[in-house]
C-alpha cells in the first residue's frame, strides 16, 4: 500500500494556527479535494474537527479519523486510536494508495513511513503554531512541480511539487 501525505506549507514551515489555516488558496483546495477523492484519508481529531461542519467528513473519500480519546465516535467516518490501526485498517480494506491528511503530529508519525508527499509550497512565510515535519530533501526525488503564480484570487504564489521517496 501507498503511503502519501498531502500539505500545504509555508517557507518557514507553518501548515495553521489555532487550528484553522492561516491563508486562502482556492486553486490549492481544489487540488487537494481532486487529489484525494475517492481514497482513504487519514487524520487527526483536532484537524477532522476544524472542518466545517458541512464538510465533515470530508466528501468523496472514506475518513479515517486517529485520536486518543476512547469514547470518540463518528456515524460517517472510521475511528481508530493510532496510526498503526489505521494502516492496518486501510491494509484491510485493500486500498492500493492513502493519503495522510495531518495535523501535524500525525504527519510526524508519518513521516518515516510514507512514499510519496504531494506538497503545496508556498512562497511566504506565516506566523503559525503547527508546522510541517523537516524532511531531508536528498531522501527524496522531486517528480513534478507546477507553478501558480498571485493572481486576483491568491494573493501568494505557490508550486504544487510532488515528490517520491528514493
Amino acid at each position: 500500500m501507498e503511503v502519501a501525505m498531502i500539505a500545504a506549507v509555508a517557507k518557514n514551515g507553518v501548515i495553521g494556527k489555532d487550528n484553522d489555516l492561516v491563508w486562502s488558496l482556492p486553486d490549492d483546495m481544489k487540488y487537494f479535494m481532486n487529489t484525494t477523492k475517492g481514497h482513504f484519508i487519514v487524520l487527526g481529531r483536532k484537524n477532522y474537527e476544524s472542518l466545517p461542519p458541512k464538510f465533515r467528513p470530508l466528501p468523496n473519500r472514506t475518513n479515517v479519523v486517529i485520536t486518543r480519546q476512547p469514547a470518540f465516535q463518528l456515524d460517517n467516518a472510521f475511528v481508530v486510536h493510532s496510526l498503526d490501526e489505521a494502516l492496518a485498517l486501510c491494509k484491510k480494506k485493500n486500498q492500493k494508495k492513502i493519503f495522510i491528511i495531518g495535523g501535524g503530529q500525525i504527519y510526524k508519525q508519518a513521516l518515516p513511513i510514507t512514499n510519496t508527499l504531494y506538497i503545496t509550497e508556498i512562497h511566504h512565510s506565516f506566523d503559525g503554531d503547527t508546522f510541517f515535519p523537516s524532511f531531508d530533501k536528498t531522501e527524496w526525488k522531486e517528480v513534478s512541480r507546477k507553478h501558480h503564480p498571485i493572481d486576483e484570487r491568491h494573493k501568494y504564489s505557490f508550486d504544487f511539487v510532488v515528490y517520491k521517496r528514493k
